[in-house]
């Protein structure tokens, strides 16, 4: 298996164990959204918390230039190490939410 697919499927199988953990409080559901085609994979929340409507991004991941990008991270312990047990080389990943500058300091790629 080539790396785009490895990643595609590494990435895809980690969300899916997120979006498969059921919230413990109010009605809210978890979706996953891929676009295979242009590399995004998304996990959406979508529901009510009491009378306060939920609906957002909790993780952006991307593939770009052969390269796994977090755009977003709302999971609370991180996504970043999940895909690295899954597989994936810190080298590989970039922590995309954080600014260029900081990058350096983490123990992820740059770009």
């Amino acid at each position: 298996m080539d790396t785009l697919n490895l990643y595609r499927d590494t990435i895809e199988k980690v969300l899916r164990e997120y979006a498969n953990i059921p919230y413990s409080y109010g009605e809210i559901e978890e979706y996953l959204i891929i676009d295979s085609e242009r590399n995004h994979f998304l996990l959406l929340d979508v529901g009510w918390q009491q009378k306060r409507r939920v609906h957002g991004c909790l993780t952006h991941i991307q593939i770009i230039d052969g390269k796994v990008w977090i755009q977003r991270d709302g999971i609370e312990d991180g996504i970043a190490n999940d895909l690295v047990n899954a597989g994936i080389p810190k080298s590989q990943i970039v922590l995309g939410f954080h600014p260029p500058a900081v990058r350096h300091h983490t123990e992820f790629a740059v770009k």
